[in-house]
């Protein structure tokens, strides 16, 4: 009686784990992101599956460029710029805590880039469907920090932009 219901017992108990093995499961760096995105929309003030973010590293600094992904989605559209246009604003004065909030972190390159906020230049500008902004500066710290701050955003937003520097247009 004692080996039939240990048997049991160990039948029921592989039954269950198989089960869970056979369901999809999230793994934290998935749940990570998605917290991330969470937290962006509150801060961007948009919903982050109707737009496209890349992140693009230039000779003299990068950009960040967020579009809406539907034509049509005016609404969406002049969220981006009006965020964009804040944002553009915000970093000239070394003001860094929108990805600070949206990360949970300081992105790497922030500190350079507050310290040298002077030396380094940010042009906002409206694209088709949403924004940009156009980051340049000559100093080599700063550039340097500017393509490290773009990298990680690259990697934490998952864009696929390319993580080596590519030239100005």
């Amino acid at each position: 009686m004692k080996i039939l219901a240990s048997l049991t017992l160990a039948i029921a108990t592989l039954a269950i784990v198989n089960a869970q093995q056979q369901q999809p499961k999230k793994d934290m760096s998935d749940m990570a992101h998605e917290q991330m995105n969470k937290r962006g929309d509150r801060v961007m003030g948009f919903d982050h599956t109707k737009t496209t973010h890349h992140f693009v590293l230039q000779e003299a600094g990068g950009s960040i460029e967020i579009t809406a992904n539907d034509a049509g989605d005016v609404e969406t559209s002049n969220q981006i710029r009006m965020h964009v246009g804040h944002i553009a604003k915000m970093f000239a004065e070394g003001n860094f805590n929108a990805p600070m909030i949206i990360h949970e972190q300081t992105p790497p390159g922030v500190p350079v880039m507050q310290e040298l906020k002077a030396e380094i230049k940010y042009d906002f500008e409206e694209i088709d469907r949403g924004a940009a902004v156009r980051i340049s500066a000559k100093n080599p710290d700063a550039l340097k920090a500017i393509h490290d701050f773009l990298r990680f955003q690259i990697k934490e937003h998952k864009t696929g932009d390319p993580l080596t520097i590519g030239t100005t247009n």
